[in-house]
């Protein structure tokens, strides 16, 4: 019988057993306890954490809808693009493939080198928008834990003709193409859809084995069509660029409305900018000056005075007002016509010779309060309501704030502000035959009805006040279009000082806002030039040649028939030979064309200009 191994006659104390058995319960209980926290607790960071380490996820770009104008032609459309991605932890650079790589890429060398050494992240991008082109040089290049998306750049081909208008996008946060201004930034949400999502597996080096495992497609964006007529556009840019060129102006804007709906068909601004390019970045060149600045109207408010005066009584188209010697005195301010021929004159000969002493005894025969409620109703000190970021309401002081001054120099234009967009839509009134409408900036079929603002007998009485205007003895004969009847105002006014009190002494504004045929109106037209140092500063002579050129196309293009009677010539020829002598006579009637002088208004070279104000 063999003896027993002596280690196994050994026996532990009592209390080591128990030590030990607790030790261990005591490493059970915490294990236990650990998984359930884990379980609990940091459930979703470790699944989260799994994820990233067998998960890849890729972001499906939404395509942004295009921008097109009223008859479909691009205004701002979406390129296909892509953008090369790396994760560091597992990019493997052979001898020579960083500088290939950056070579490619068009980047610097040190650049890319400090993005792929810090493999604490796990995606990085190396190049945002190249071509397929240079991405196959890439692809070409085999390196490891690179990776290619797909993305879109907005490219407008209508360039700084519309830039103030169409605005651009640009990169916000994590997302691409956004909108950053313009309709593209009013009009992001509907324009830019919703990204979809690919999500797939990958092994332990960063390659992708399962690019399905689950995919979200993404909702493209809607295409957004303009009210703008990309023809009419072109004219109006090409027309105000020219003027403020040859004015040597500081800038300009223009915009013309379609008095049937009242869609904008052209607005324009310059200087300009190209939204493909990087000048986009300066705002002073990128703010659409037409819609958001504001200036003070002038002269081009002496109609609005007009009609207020003629629905509330107290004037008549034919009543004379006395206008002195051509200044009145108000407290310590004295108000004067530059060019003051006529004591009295007519209702119209004051809005044909923009007479401010004439426009201010209208407006002081109607009370402060009714005076503000026209001025509102006409739509100042109201946005009009595009939608436009940074659309401007304008400026018009409550009436109880006024001084008996400021309801003198807001019958000719001062003391108001508005914006160009303003300007153009409350003539409206008086091409629609005293009704208006919104503004619109995107074409719709909608057929809105009219709000009235004055009757249409005011409305069709100072049409012809404006109509005068243009003819001989007005202060706008270069608005004038042959075969059309045109109607609108001048309007030159001093710019207020910046940072200071009172009116600069060599910087105006000068414009001209009208409409024709002025028979039945098809358009309306607003030309506003800033600054203007070429020696001319008035809104006849800078502005309404620009309303002349820009409506007189825009009516031949769109085929509107002529409402001017043409003159009628007859044929001049020459005298029969005298019968011979053995013929009888006979009585021959002939008209020649210069049998009758010609009579009427004498011609009037030079206009009277407006006063600066």
């Amino acid at each position: 019988m063999s003896t027993p191994h002596p280690a196994l006659a050994l026996r532990l104390k009592p209390w080591r057993s128990t030590v030990i058995l607790s030790l261990f319960g005591v490493a059970v209980v915490g294990l236990v306890g650990r998984a359930a926290w884990l379980a609990s607790v940091q459930n979703d960071f470790l699944q989260a954490q799994a994820d990233r380490r067998v998960q890849t996820a890729e972001t499906l770009h939404a395509h942004r809808g295009r921008i097109v104008d009223r008859h479909g032609a691009p205004l701002a459309v979406s390129m296909p693009m892509v953008a090369v991605t790396a994760d560091p932890r597992h990019v493997a650079l052979k001898p020579g493939q960083l500088e290939a790589l950056a070579t490619a890429l068009d980047v610097p060398a040190k650049r890319l080198e400090a993005q792929l050494a810090d493999t604490r992240q796990g995606f990085v991008y190396l190049r945002h928008k190249l071509s397929e082109e240079q991405a196959d040089r890439v692809r070409a290049l085999r390196i490891a834990g690179l990776d290619f998306e797909t993305e879109f750049q907005r490219h407008y081909p209508a360039g700084p003709e519309t830039g103030h208008l169409v605005g651009f996008t640009g990169r916000v946060d994590n997302r691409a193409d956004v909108g950053r201004a313009g309709i593209e930034r009013a009009f992001d949400r509907e324009l830019g859809g919703i990204d979809g999502q690919r999500v797939g597996l990958r092994n332990s080096r960063g390659q992708i084995v399962d690019d399905a495992r689950s995919v979200l497609p993404p909702q493209h964006g809607r295409d957004l069509a303009l009210s703008i007529d990309r023809d009419l556009q072109y004219i109006a840019f090409r027309e105000l660029r020219e003027a403020v060129v040859a004015n040597k102006a500081k800038g300009g804007g223009i915009v013309m409305l379609d008095v049937q709906n009242g869609e904008v068909l052209a607005m324009a601004n310059y200087p300009a900018y190209d939204p493909n390019s990087d000048e986009r970045a300066d705002p002073e060149r990128t703010r659409n000056r037409t819609v958001i600045d504001l200036y003070e109207p002038g002269s081009t408010m002496k109609p609005f005075t007009a009609a207020m005066a003629l629905e509330e009584g107290v004037v008549k188209p034919d009543t004379q007002i006395d206008t002195g010697d051509g200044s009145f005195r108000i407290g310590k301010h004295t108000i004067k016509d530059t060019h003051h021929s006529i004591r009295f004159m007519t209702v119209t000969e004051i809005i044909q010779h923009s007479s401010n002493v004439g426009s201010l005894k209208m407006a002081l025969q109607v009370q402060p309060s009714r005076h503000w409620e026209y001025l509102h109703r006409f739509g100042f000190g109201v946005a009009p309501g595009t939608g436009f970021p940074g659309e401007a309401s304008g400026m018009l002081r409550p009436w109880k704030t006024w001084q008996p001054v400021d309801q003198v120099v807001m019958s000719y234009g001062n003391g108001v502000a508005v914006s160009l967009l303003q300007m153009a839509r409350a003539y409206l009134v008086f091409a629609r035959d005293g009704d208006t409408l919104p503004v619109r900036l995107t074409r719709s079929d909608e057929v809105l009805q009219g709000e009235r603002v004055i009757s249409s007998t005011t409305a069709q009485q100072v049409r012809s006040m404006l109509e005068a205007v243009t003819q001989d003895g007005g202060t706008a004969k270069a608005a004038a279009i042959p075969g059309y009847r045109v109607a609108g105002k001048t309007g030159t006014a001093r710019k207020i000082r910046v940072g200071a009190k009172g009116y600069a002494q060599n910087s105006y504004i000068a414009s001209f806002v009208g409409f024709a045929p002025a028979s039945a109106p098809r358009y309306i037209l607003a030309v506003m030039i800033d600054e203007p140092h070429a020696g001319a500063i008035y809104g006849g002579a800078v502005a309404a040649p620009v309303f002349g050129k820009v409506m007189g196309e825009a009516l031949r293009q769109r085929g509107v028939p002529h409402d001017q009677a043409a003159p009628v010539w007859v044929e001049n020829r020459p005298a029969a030979p005298p019968p011979a002598a053995d013929t009888p006579a006979k009585v021959a009637v002939r008209v020649a064309a210069d049998d009758t002088p010609t009579r009427g208004v004498p011609r009037v070279d030079a206009p009277p200009q407006e006063a600066p104000r």
